[in-house]
């Protein structure tokens, strides 16, 4: 746990209210959508309970997600611009929702991830950059 305390307009129901409203969004979405729906048609309602308990643990520090995000969007072929838009969508959704540190908890979670998740899949401008040529180890050329 930390020692800051959380903005008290911060609740499990706002939580709830936020990743349906913002799920919404992305099923409606022609770019986004799409690429949700190959991974979890049929499986909706599953995957929204467990990201209300994945925001849950992220703005409301209850720990109650056990999942592993990195893995989840392994193979999606997810570009910076996917993040950007899922990014925009998510701050809309926010606005909608809630305002002052209440909205500012969620959208500078929603960047950390975002950021995470690129660097985790070797995308956007912090991936890492190998020169296609190795060096061997040791300096000898």
């Amino acid at each position: 746990m930390t020692d800051r305390a959380l903005p008290a307009e911060l609740s499990e129901a706002l939580v709830a209210r936020l990743v349906q409203l913002f799920y919404a969004r992305i099923r409606d979405d022609a770019e986004l959508g799409p690429i949700f729906e190959r991974r979890l048609a049929g499986r909706w309602d599953a995957h929204l309970a467990q990201m209300i308990e994945f925001w849950s643990s992220v703005v409301l520090l209850t720990g109650r997600y056990r999942g592993r995000p990195h893995e989840k969007h392994q193979m999606l072929g997810l570009t910076p611009e996917h993040f950007e838009r899922w990014l925009g969508l998510f701050e809309t959704t926010v606005a909608d929702l809630c305002s002052g540190p209440a909205a500012a908890t969620f959208i500078d979670r929603a960047h950390r991830i975002a950021e995470s998740l690129q660097i985790g899949l070797n995308i956007g401008t912090k991936a890492l950059r190998l020169p296609s040529e190795a060096r061997p180890v040791g300096g000898a050329s």
